[in-house]
C-alpha cells in the first residue's frame, strides 16, 4: 500500500485488538482500539479513518448501534462487523445498516487481512464512479451557457436586422444624393455664378435633406446600439464560459 491506512477496532476485549495489531501493522495500517462504543464514535468525531471492525456484543451501545451511527455520519467510511454472537436477525440490521462484510469469531489472519483489503477496495471502487460522473459534468454548466449566450446573440441580431436594413434604405438613396451633388459641386465652383448657384442649391438640398437623415438615424441607433450590447454581451460571455 502507498499510504498507512487507519483501522478502528472497537471490542472489549483487548486480545481482539491485539490480534489485529500483530496481523496488520506490518501490512501498511495503523491499528487503534476502542473498548466501547462511545470511545469509538469520540474517536471517529476527531480523527480520520479507513475502516473500522466493532464487535456487536459490548457494554453499553452495542456493535449494530455503532455501526448505523458511523454509516449515518460518514457513509463513504467501510465498517465490518465481528462477533461471536452471529444471528440472522444481526446480518439482516448490518447489511441494512451498509455493513461492508459480517465475519464470525474466531477470526483467523487470513479472515483479518482479507476482510481489510476487500473493504477498502469495495470502499474505493464505489468512490471511483462518482468521482468520474463529477468530472464529466463539470464541463456541463459551462457549455450551456456558451449554447444560451450564442442563442441570445442570434435572437438579437435578428430583432435587429429589419429595422437595420430599412435604416440603410433610407439613408441610402440621400447619401448617393449627396455625393453626385458634392461631384457636381466641385465641377460647377470652377465659374463663379455657377458657385453662388451651387452653394444655395447645396444649402437648400441639406436644409431638405437634413429631416430625412436624422429619421433614419433616429431609426437605426437604436438598434445598432442594440446589435453591439448584444454582440459585446455575447463575447463577455463566451469569454467567460470558456
Amino acid at each position: 500500500m502507498d499510504a498507512v491506512k487507519r483501522v478502528l477496532v472497537v471490542d472489549d476485549d483487548p486480545v481482539v485488538g491485539k490480534s489485529f495489531d500483530r496481523v496488520l501493522s506490518g501490512k501498511g495500517y495503523a491499528v487503534i482500539t476502542a473498548s466501547n462504543g462511545e470511545e469509538a464514535l469520540n474517536k471517529l468525531r476527531s480523527e480520520n479513518y479507513d475502516l473500522v471492525f466493532t464487535d456487536i456484543k459490548m457494554p453499553g451501545m452495542n456493535g449494530l448501534e455503532v455501526a448505523e451511527k458511523v454509516k449515518a455520519s460518514q457513509p463513504w467510511l467501510p465498517v465490518v462487523i465481528i462477533t461471536g454472537y452471529g444471528t440472522d436477525a444481526n446480518e439482516v440490521q448490518a447489511k441494512a445498516a451498509g455493513v461492508s462484510a459480517f465475519l464470525h469469531k474466531p477470526l483467523s489472519p487470513e479472515m483479518i487481512e482479507d476482510s481489510a483489503r476487500e473493504a477498502l477496495m469495495e470502499s474505493a471502487t464505489a468512490a471511483a464512479p462518482a468521482e468520474s460522473s463529477m468530472a464529466t459534468a463539470a464541463p456541463a454548466p459551462a457549455a450551456g451557457f456558451a449554447k444560451a449566450a450564442t442563442v441570445a446573440r442570434n435572437i438579437a441580431l435578428f430583432i435587429a436586422a429589419p429595422f437595420i436594413g430599412l435604416a440603410y434604405m433610407i439613408a441610402f438613396p440621400f447619401v448617393g444624393i449627396g455625393m453626385v451633388a458634392l461631384m457636381g459641386g466641385r465641377a460647377l465652383m470652377k465659374n463663379r455664378v455657377a458657385r453662388k448657384i451651387a452653394v444655395g442649391v447645396k444649402n437648400v438640398g441639406m436644409i431638405a435633406a437634413a429631416p430625412v437623415v436624422g429619421l433614419a438615424y433616429i431609426i437605426a441607433l437604436p438598434f445598432i446600439g442594440l446589435g453591439m450590447l448584444a454582440w459585446a454581451g455575447t463575447r463577455a460571455l463566451l469569454k467567460k464560459a470558456g
